[in-house]
């Protein structure tokens, strides 16, 4: 008798993930890019930043650890902005 009881579980569960889909597609794959997209401009910020502590090619490493530092924060931004609409019904 347990079988009825968790195909119903089953189609529920199935049911919930695919109305979730529907609400917002793409969701995960969204998420992976921002985190992807944020840890290369982090690594991205720390080159530029340790470049700039040596003094070498500060003419340049100054507007790229700038860039990095925007798509940081554009990465966070998106991010919570993502979870933000998630949390809403």
């Amino acid at each position: 008798m347990t079988q009825p009881n968790s195909k119903n579980r089953m189609k529920s569960e199935q049911y919930a993930r695919l109305k979730a889909e529907i609400a917002a597609p793409y969701r995960g794959l969204r998420q992976f890019i921002y985190i992807a997209c944020g840890a290369s401009g982090f690594i991205g910020a720390l080159i530029f930043f340790s470049q700039l502590l040596a003094g070498r090619d500060v003419d340049n490493a100054l507007p790229n650890l700038a860039l990095q530092v925007g798509i940081i924060t554009l990465m966070v931004f998106l991010w919570r902005w993502e979870q933000r609409k998630q949390r809403r019904p």
